[in-house]
């Protein structure tokens, strides 16, 4: 998994981020809760406006019933017209129309005689509404979808009516229809539907934004978080400092804790290492003067014992610092500023070669530039880098200080004999020397070198302008 990182560090919604999880589910419950409450309300409303329109035939359908009588001949009228005047209007979308079920012979017309349309709206005109033949039973409502004038869709109800005081004694049933055009319920369903999506879509659009606006600000503190822990880490801080949600604050005071932990870690195996080095150097410095005590007899073994010493000495010289500086190398907040350090060892160097007449040039350095380690580490490695370039200087020793590429470069020139290409790769192993006339272990590059490592840097041998070598040291700088 890998995780899309802008310039100033902020990641960009990797996959399994928080960030991810949160707006994924909340946007899919917004989208779910829209779509739901979108087809709920739609259909809802959808039903309330059919409930209005059947509502209103059948009040029609009542008129009817209450209104219808025959006359002298037997045939069916209105004593009263029905209060609705889109009844009057022809093709309105509103119709009524009364059928005679049975099957007498009338005079009046061809629809009469067959007893369909005896009766109609005026909005019908010349037209007949044709329905399904069913008889609906005394009292029953029955319900259809029939095709009106101009081909339009129609919804209508219909109940059967008998009527037994006719002139000749014999019941008629009537078939009694009330009928509207289904746009009048279809269109106010499409304009509800049309505004309430676009309403749900302006709130949809309101909680998209609000849940980011949640998410990225709720998230904020972890945020912060993280660049508090970049200056730990850079050495800025030595803890975790700042006001964190009451959520957060624990994880910041377990995180101190570590830290303070670690660092007592650190110092502690730093003491056990100093008492190791100082218990074996004991010893070794009783051997080293019992041999050359004039006393001693056995020259050929007062020699071996100084040389075995030495060697054991070295030694523990090279692991005690190699030590030293794996423990405290990946400590968070540990931050050395270089400028103290390199006049320090300028000045330390100007007095052990001072019968030399040296000139020891320290460049000065900004003040900002900070190594990301310990002070003695760098001492260490410096302090090695610069005892060698006085040692084969003729006359001449400078140092320089810059950042590049957010890496500390330190560089050493000097003026002296310089070293083949070939032997500065061998120089820098433990134990090899250049020249065996100049004083000296051969361990002073080996633990630079080791040392420079551990950090996550490098030392880089070349021709000095000089005349005679730079040594360059390239170490993690401290934001």
């Amino acid at each position: 998994m890998t995780a899309a990182v802008t310039r100033d560090g902020v990641s960009a919604l990797p996959r399994g981020s928080l960030r991810l999880r949160l707006l994924s589910g909340t946007l899919v419950w917004i989208a779910a809760s829209i779509v739901v409450a979108g087809w709920g309300l739609s259909n809802l409303f959808h039903r309330h406006v059919e409930a209005q329109f059947y509502t209103e035939l059948q009040t029609h359908l009542d008129q009817l019933t209450a209104n219808l009588t025959l006359d002298a001949r037997g045939l069916p009228v209105l004593a009263l017209p029905l209060s609705d005047p889109r009844l009057s209007r022809p093709y309105s979308g509103r119709y009524w129309q009364i059928d005679r079920i049975e099957n007498d012979n009338y005079e009046d017309s061809r629809a009469a005689a067959a007893g369909i349309g005896l009766l109609r709206s005026r909005s019908l005109w010349d037209q007949v509404l044709t329905v399904p033949a069913d008889t609906p039973a005394d009292g029953e409502l029955h319900r259809h979808r029939i095709t009106g004038p101009e081909g339009g869709k129609l919804g209508m109800i219909e109940r059967s009516v008998r009527i037994d005081d006719d002139a000749d004694g014999k019941p008629r049933t009537f078939r009694l229809i009330a009928a509207a055009d289904e746009r009048q319920m279809s269109e106010p369903v499409s304009r509800f539907s049309g505004a309430l999506w676009l309403a749900l879509g302006a709130l949809g659009a309101g909680l998209v934004i609000a849940a980011m606006v949640q998410v990225f600000v709720g998230l904020a503190p972890l945020q912060k978080l993280r660049a508090a822990l970049g200056k730990v880490r850079s050495g800025e801080m030595q803890r975790l400092e700042g006001e964190f949600p009451a959520e957060i604050m624990p994880l910041v005071a377990e995180f101190n804790t570590v830290l303070a932990q670690n660092a007592e870690v650190v110092e502690r195996a730093r003491t056990q290492a100093g008492n190791l080095a100082h218990a074996l150097k004991t010893p070794l410095s009783v051997l080293f003067n019992a041999a050359q005590s004039p006393d001693t007899h056995d020259r050929e073994l007062s020699g071996l014992v100084i040389d075995q010493v030495g060697i054991a000495r070295r030694q523990v010289d090279y692991h005690l610092a190699r030590a030293q500086a794996a423990a405290s190398a990946r400590i968070p907040g540990t931050r050395t500023p270089v400028s103290p350090i390199i006049e320090g060892l300028a000045r330390t160097m100007r007095r052990i070669h001072a019968d030399r007449q040296l000139v020891l040039t320290a460049m000065p350095a900004s003040t900002s530039l900070s190594f990301r380690g310990e002070a003695q580490d760098l001492q260490e490695m410096l302090g090695n880098l610069l005892d060698n370039a006085c040692k084969w200087a003729s006359h001449r020793v400078e140092i320089s200080t810059c950042s590049k590429d957010d890496q500390l470069r330190i560089v050493v020139d000097d003026d002296g004999a310089g070293l083949a290409v070939k032997q500065r790769d061998a120089v820098i192993r433990r134990g090899a020397r250049a020249d065996e006339e100049v004083p000296g272990s051969g361990l002073g590059l080996a633990i630079v070198d080791d040392l420079v490592r551990l950090y996550g840097g490098q030392i880089v041998l070349a021709d000095s302008p000089l005349g005679g070598l730079r040594s360059v040291l390239v170490l993690p700088l401290a934001r």
